[in-house]
């Protein structure tokens, strides 16, 4: 009797793990698709990450190319992925639909039932799955590891961040190649999917980075570049998520532009809701 019940939750769970569901808006058309859908999915194929931004090893998947699940995506939209945990990332559209071979490729990565990831973390059973975003190719162009989302909810097409979000983009008198208007992209990629500014932005896991204080207010720069780098020397708990941005994920002239629009936002704050 034990066995049989052992068999049936055994299968129970199989079921549910089959029945995980990634819904998708593209150009106004929604699609749900299960587990088992998307791995029976004609475009389905097997690739092999070298190095994987969560797994820090090379992993092997069975997983749909993006281009093919965004089909019909406008050029100059962005793509919001949403996370189970309010992480939210968005991606601008030309760098999930290329296909050639001299940029990164992007795929969406399905975890099957009957053969589970690894746990992320080794105190912890939650795996990457069921849904991820993973990129082949990545020597071929820069890709933020923020860019890489996992226990994907939905993926849908939007705006991009300066038209949604018009408050974080950096005033018309700043010019096209200043380091605070790259900084706004470093920080559009790198931290808009976990934080919010000034109050906007998409993603509810992070604190606000301007109001009611901005880091560069209560920080020192050595100490604002080691936040960045390692968060965790700076302050460890058990708790914390922050992951840091070796030189790899992040260049010395990138971080150095995030700053200067961070320091250049701390001089525009907006007021915070009372109540």
């Amino acid at each position: 009797m034990r066995i049989f019940a052992a068999a049936c939750s055994f299968a129970a769970l199989m079921s549910a793990a089959d029945a995980a569901e990634l819904t998708t808006t593209i150009a106004g058309r929604t699609q749900k698709y299960t587990t088992a859908a998307l791995l029976a999915h004609p475009a389905v194929t097997t690739i092999t990450v070298p190095q994987d931004v969560s797994y820090k090893k090379s992993m092997t998947y069975r997983a749909v190319p993006a281009s093919v699940l965004l089909a019909g995506l406008p050029r100059e939209d962005s793509v919001r992925f949403v996370a189970a945990d309010g992480f939210a990332a968005s991606i601008p559209a030309p760098l999930l639909m290329t296909a050639t071979e001299d940029a990164p490729r992007a795929y969406v990565a399905v975890e099957p039932a009957d053969a589970p990831w690894p746990p992320l973390a080794a105190n912890a059973k939650a795996t990457a799955g069921p849904f991820y975003l993973v990129w082949v190719r990545t020597d071929r162009g820069r890709i933020s590891p923020e860019q890489w989302p996992y226990q994907i909810a939905s993926i849908e097409d939007v705006a991009p961040v300066a038209v949604r979000f018009a408050g974080l983009a950096p005033g018309t008198g700043v010019p096209v190649n200043d380091p605070i208007r790259r900084g706004f992209g470093v920080f559009s990629a790198s931290c808009l999917p976990c934080h919010t500014l000034n109050l906007l932005g998409d993603a509810r896991v992070g604190p606000d980075l301007n109001v009611p204080f901005s880091p560069t207010e209560y920080l020192r720069e050595d100490f604002l570049r080691m936040q960045v780098r390692n968060p965790q020397a700076l302050r460890s708990w058990p708790g914390a998520k922050m992951p840091g941005f070796d030189i790899n994920a992040m260049t010395e002239r990138e971080l150095d532009d995030l700053l200067a629009y961070l320091y250049y936002m701390a001089k525009r704050k907006v007021e915070m809701p009372k109540g």
